[in-house]
């Protein structure tokens, strides 16, 4: 049994990530940052967190952690004229400073396990320019580098990946899939014509955590689609 730590498993991919752990025997550790969340199963501890706290109170977990796992992140799309710096800066906060405030609070902790890892979430914006998606843009282009960067540097002790999908019905997304128009729009536009699921990402996230991608770190794991490779 392992202990992982996932930040932000109330809902979406976090919230199917922790359950998929839990079925596999694992201990999981979850955070919320909005409505309290108990769990039925004593495999999966739910804690109340809020990134963009000066501190974080993380007294609940073991010496040792086997894995970390940030799923927060925004999704704002507005024109670029329209967009005030200090609305970057909130979602670089949230998305990059909160990682980094996690993965120093827990280092210690994955130093201890005998195999380790990190895994972060990017988008497949990063890699295509879309319009309007500047903001997301910006703060996930700084989670690929700091993803390659802390790879590089913690190897060969902990194992540092990224999965970037495209667009995927989780409560994140709601506002740009809320209508049949809407989600008929954006099947149409992805290579497999239909958008990804937490399952979809939660089944890689669970893979490169486990032992069978212990020879994988430092990669952006484009799960989207095909949207990221192929022109259809």
């Amino acid at each position: 049994m392992a202990n992982y730590l996932i930040i932000g498993a109330s809902s979406g991919i976090g919230k199917k990530l922790a359950e998929q752990l839990c079925e596999s025997g694992h201990q999981v550790y979850g955070t919320y940052n909005k409505n309290k969340l108990i769990s039925n199963n004593s495999l999966i501890e739910y804690h109340y967190l809020n990134v963009l706290d000066e501190s974080l109170n993380l007294d609940y977990l073991p010496d040792t952690i086997n894995a970390v796992v940030y799923c927060p992140g925004t999704i704002n799309l507005k024109p670029f004229s329209r967009i005030p710096p200090s609305e970057f800066l909130i979602d670089f906060n949230i998305q990059v400073i909160g990682a980094i405030k996690i993965i120093q609070a827990v280092l210690p902790k994955l130093k201890n396990a005998e195999n380790s890892s990190i895994l972060l979430f990017s988008t497949v914006a990063v890699q295509i320019g879309f319009p309007f998606h500047s903001q997301v843009s910006a703060s996930k282009g700084a989670i690929e580098g700091l993803t390659k960067a802390l790879a590089a540097e913690l190897a060969p002790k902990i194992r540092v990946n990224c999965i970037a999908p495209s667009l995927t019905n989780t409560p994140l997304a709601a506002s740009l899939i809320n209508t049949d128009q809407k989600l008929e729009a954006n099947k149409q536009h992805n290579p497999l014509k239909r958008i990804g699921t937490p399952n979809d990402i939660a089944d890689m996230s669970a893979f490169l955590l486990s032992d069978k991608a212990n020879w994988i770190t430092g990669q952006i794991m484009h799960i989207d689609g095909g949207m990221s490779s192929l022109n259809t």
